[in-house]
């Protein structure tokens, strides 16, 4: 049987033929619904540190090093004729303790013996780093080491008198015109990582000559 519109005149069939080729169109949304969009992914959290004062604490010149306690930092009388300054480390876990040595022009031994001597007061954490780190603080050279575990027990009657677990410390040679400079930080693990930023950033702020 021939289709109903094929008796049609020629421009109404081709009209339909062009009707039938035309492609379907989407259906509408329902209703009410909200057409979907991507979702962005969540930005990466990036950890904001803690700022610490460099300096802006108490200068003091220890022995021809001039250094900038950080903020929070009390100098102390030294409590030897070997330390050329002394200064007690506020902190969340109790408090420690900063000692600048110095022995003269030259003196005091090498860089290696006392980095060895600072490792040989620890007794290492597991997995705990003796890696040394290098930088200049203007005209100065400083090797430094950040040590974890348990403190020692001094055997020549200076702090600490009983070994001391849980501990951290935070020692450098700084060398230089006059120097060498010996600084040693000891303190609780908690108390020395809020203040390491702080130690480092002094070291990088020193200066010879007073």
């Amino acid at each position: 049987m021939t289709p109903p519109w094929l008796s049609r005149p020629l421009s109404s069939q081709l009209a339909i033929v062009g009707l039938l080729a035309l492609p379907a169109c989407a259906a509408p949304p329902e209703s009410g619904a909200t057409p979907e969009t991507a979702t962005p992914s969540a930005a990466a959290t990036v950890p904001v540190a803690t700022p610490v004062a460099a300096s802006g604490g108490t200068p003091v010149d220890a022995a021809g090093l001039s250094i900038h306690l950080p903020t929070g930092w009390q100098p102390e009388t030294p409590s030897s004729g070997m330390r050329a300054a002394q200064a007690t480390i506020a902190g969340s876990a109790g408090p420690g303790q900063l000692a600048v040595f110095y022995f003269g022009p030259g003196g005091g031994g090498g860089l290696d013996a006392n980095i060895d001597r600072w490792i040989s007061q620890m007794e290492l954490a597991s997995g705990a780093s003796t890696e040394r780190q290098t930088f200049a603080a203007g005209a100065l050279q400083v090797t430094a080491i950040d040590l974890s575990g348990t403190l020692k027990a001094s055997t020549i009657g200076s702090f600490p008198n009983t070994d001391q677990p849980g501990y951290r410390m935070l020692a450098a040679v700084v060398e230089g015109s006059g120097g060498p400079w010996f600084l040693r930080a000891v303190g609780p693990e908690a108390t020395m990582a809020e203040q390491r930023e702080a130690f480092f950033a002094m070291l990088r702020g020193a200066g010879a000559g007073g």
